[in-house]
This record gives C-alpha cells, structure tokens and sequence, in this order.
C-alpha cells in the first residue's frame, strides 16, 4: 500500500469530488440562510456515499462563528450551546424537484474541539472520521481549518479502537469494530450487514486513513505486508485495553441519556419532530410504531411515553 499520502491529504478527497447539482442546491440553500456567520457547510452519510439525494435526506453539518449570531431567539442558541448539534430540517426548489435536507448546525469552537480526546463521546468524531466534503467554506484558510479538524477525528476514533484490537489487524478489522462501537454507544442499532456495507462503500478511503495514520501517528504499531493485505501489529498492555473498555462502556450509558436528550430537543427544532423522533429510531432498527394525535401535539411527552415500548421492541440496546 502507497504511504505517501498525509491523513490530511486523505481527508480531503471527498471535498474534491464532484458534487451532484441537487445536493450542491441544498448546500447554496445553508449558505443563503446562514450568510456571514457560515464557517463552512459540510457533507456527510448516505447522500456523499450513494452521490445522489434520491429516496434520502441531505445530511449537513452548518459550522457557524457563533450560535448567537444565527438565531433570532436566546433560547434556541442555548439548546446549541448546552447540548450541541441543533437539527433542522430543511427544503429546496430545484427545476420542480422538492431536495429534503436534514442539518446541524455547529459552532466552529465545538467542531474543534468535538474531534479531539477532550470531548470523550463518540458523538462527533466517530461521525467526522467518516468521510466528508467541505461543499461550501468563506476562504481557503478556513478551508484548511475544517480539514484539520476532520484529520483530528480520525486520529481521535483510530486512537480510541486501538487498545480494544488483538495483536495483529486489518484496517477493514479496526474500521469494522471502531464503528460497532460508536454506534453502540448511541440510541442506534446498526447491524453488522450496515457496517459491512458503509465499509464496501469506501473501503479505499478507510484503508488509506488507516494506513497513513499508523504509519505517522503511532509508533507502536508495526506494519506488516501479507500478500494483497496490510496487517498491523501493536502491543497494548493488559491495563491500556481494560482502561479502553471502561472508556467504551462509560460512554455507552452516556450516549443513551444524550441520545434521548438530543431526539426530545429535535422534537422541537425539526419540523415534524415528533415524527421524526420515531422515523429515526425505525430507520435504524426496524421498529415501527405509530404515534397518536396527541403524542405528534406533545413531542417531550411523545418521547417518555414510548421510550419503554421501543425499549421492550429492541429498538435500541
């Protein structure tokens, strides 16, 4: 495997891809919003992956200067601040073709410091590891900051699946068990088939990241060429990966009550929220439950009532 290429290098191929007119529209529409206060506009999940909007919602992180500069009342920049991101939901014309888009908006100062070891979730930077354009930036030096940024998520999540590795593994080993991980540690309950599937999609992309990070950022891992495939060898002591373990587990339990946090704020933030709140949750699992007319008029309320019955169904573990 070619090791000339830096983890930021890496990084920054999906922003060099060409993007499609109507998720590039969806993208110029967060930028209209957010005017001067938009730091750089982002892309991530299943639309950069499948290169279309078709049957999905544009996924977009909005990195903005400040939150009280983009909200019109204190409360909502509050919620961003208190418990980061906000989501909305969002809309745009395009030649008579309705583009749905789902963001988040982020304040620079959180998005720099959600892709380092001092935000101890996963939350952030198990998301900024995986692939993501920059679709819209104010200049070429904040330009550089975001890609900072997203090389510093993936040597955060690499770092925090190291420990929790065997001796000898692949970078499709690493990938496959660092996003278990993360997953689990929300209220998401991803199959191995989807985690097969997210690493099939750019398998190219996770390998070279890998590769380059170990290469320039760990020195106790060795690299080992077997035939068509790169394993890696590290030594951890039985402290680190119990240490490692507790980390993981911590953070499971926390992810659960952010989790609900998060879905009871977007309740109101998102159009729709309370419907959404259960769309997310099916989407993920499989679940399905219907809501009443009541439960849609009260989305905290919505939340409480069915949080145990999804519970009970195995909507999330």
């Amino acid at each position: 495997m070619d090791g000339s290429l830096s983890v930021l290098e890496i990084v920054s191929q999906p922003s060099a891809q060409p993007i499609p007119a109507s998720i590039q529209a969806a993208g110029n529409f967060l930028a209209k919003k957010y005017g001067q206060a938009v730091q750089g506009i982002l892309l991530y999940g299943s639309c950069l992956r499948a290169g279309t909007d078709q049957d999905g919602l544009v996924d977009c992180y909005v990195i903005v200067d400040q939150y009280a500069s983009v909200y019109p009342s204190i409360w909502l920049a509050l919620l961003n601040r208190w418990l980061p991101p906000n989501v909305f939901y969002g809309e745009v014309n395009l030649e008579g073709r309705i583009v749905r888009m789902k963001y988040a908006v982020l304040s620079l100062e959180d998005f720099e410091r959600s892709v380092t070891p001092k935000w101890f979730h996963s939350y952030f930077w198990g998301r900024f590891a995986q692939p993501t354009a920059v679709m819209a930036c104010p200049s070429q030096a904040m330009n550089q900051r975001i890609i900072l940024g997203l090389g510093r998520a993936v040597l955060t999540f690499l770092g925090n699946v190291v420990p929790r590795m065997p001796q000898q593994f692949s970078a499709k080993d690493i990938w496959s068990i660092g996003l278990a991980l993360s997953y689990g540690a929300e209220l998401r309950a991803e199959s191995k088939g989807r985690i097969a599937t997210l690493w099939d999609s750019n398998h190219a992309y996770y390998e070279q990241v890998a590769h380059a990070t170990f290469l320039g950022h760990f020195p106790k891992i060795k690299v080992n060429q077997r035939d068509d495939i790169t394993m890696y060898e590290m030594n951890y002591s039985r402290w680190e990966y119990i240490k490692n373990r507790l980390a993981w587990a911590v953070r499971k339990v926390q992810g659960k009550m952010l989790s609900v946090l998060r879905l009871m704020k977007a309740a109101f933030t998102f159009q729709g929220g309370a419907d959404y709140l259960i769309w997310k949750i099916e989407r993920h699992s499989g679940v399905k439950i219907e809501l009443t007319p009541a439960q849609r008029r009260h989305p905290i309320w919505a939340g409480l009532t069915t949080f145990w019955r999804l519970y009970r169904q195995g909507a999330f573990r």
